[in-house]
């Protein structure tokens, strides 16, 4: 018997964003272990996921993994379109004038030592659509990222900014993430954007950890990220309006009622 799990990250984001990650933590690593290890019928097993989860939180029944990661040569090439592949299907369909854009929309991706991967939903869709959009990072579930962003310390916001504006950050990473200390190590967001596809990486040096330069993927990822931000802002602009208008007129006490709301919902305190 031969099994494939596709995906188990998503039901574990979701469980961790939602409130019931303990629960289902006890009962995937009770499948797993049943499913993989335990299992007398198995041949061979494969499974799929945008992070490699900790060992000491999913896996710890599970010892025996060869496990893939976006800095493992192995499969390089397997896990999109390579650039060769992407631009036989522009020449098939009559899109070969559009080569530059595609590359600055979808490329970006590398595994191991092998860069220029496309992802293949958003180069499917373009082909059938003709349209440059935001395909593949509108399909998966950013409520995760977007939580970890958005209450991230200033010093992470900041260099965040820098990837917004197409600047490069030096990191050093886990390539293991442990969903219950995301927020006791902040620097850990780093390590699943990189897993999810929303960050590339460049000059790669690993000692026993990931030390390289962090870069966003593509323009269709900063495009995702940029509505993402704009939607933590909206339903502010008419209160933003009104702020500028008390600022004009010189009216202090609305100013100062519209500051301390903002400082109330926004700051960051303890205690």
């Amino acid at each position: 018997m031969i099994i494939l799990l596709d995906e188990y990250n998503t039901p574990m984001q979701e469980a961790y964003v939602n409130g019931y990650w303990d629960e289902l933590v006890s009962f995937i690593r009770n499948l797993f272990n049943s499913t993989f290890k335990t299992n007398p019928y198995l041949y061979q097993g494969l499974m799929t996921g945008i992070t490699r989860v900790s060992r000491e939180s999913i896996f710890s029944d599970l010892n025996h993994l060869n496990v893939v990661t976006t800095t493992s040569k192995e499969y390089a090439t397997s896990f999109g379109f390579t650039r060769e592949e992407v631009l036989a299907a522009l020449d098939e369909f009559g899109l070969r004038e559009e080569e530059e854009k595609v590359r600055l929309w979808y490329d970006g991706f590398s595994f191991g030592a092998h860069e220029g991967i496309y992802n293949p939903w958003s180069i499917i869709n373009y082909i059938d659509k003709k349209i440059f959009n935001v395909y593949w990072a509108n399909t998966s579930a950013n409520t995760l990222v977007s939580n970890l962003l958005k209450g991230a310390n200033p010093d992470i916001k900041s260099e965040f900014e820098e990837l917004l504006r197409g600047k490069r950050i030096h990191k050093t990473m886990d390539e293991q993430i442990v969903y219950d200390q995301l927020k006791q190590d902040e620097g850990a967001i780093w390590s699943l954007l990189v897993a999810s596809g929303y960050l590339k990486l460049e000059n790669v040096v690993i000692y026993g950890y990931t030390e390289c330069d962090l870069l966003l993927t593509n323009g269709e990822v900063k495009l995702m990220f940029q509505n993402m931000v704009s939607r933590w802002f909206r339903g502010r602009q008419y209160e933003y309006n009104s702020f500028i208008k008390a600022l004009l007129k010189g009216d202090k006490k609305a100013m100062n009622a519209y500051m301390n709301k903002i400082a109330l919902e926004t700051s960051s305190y303890f205690d």
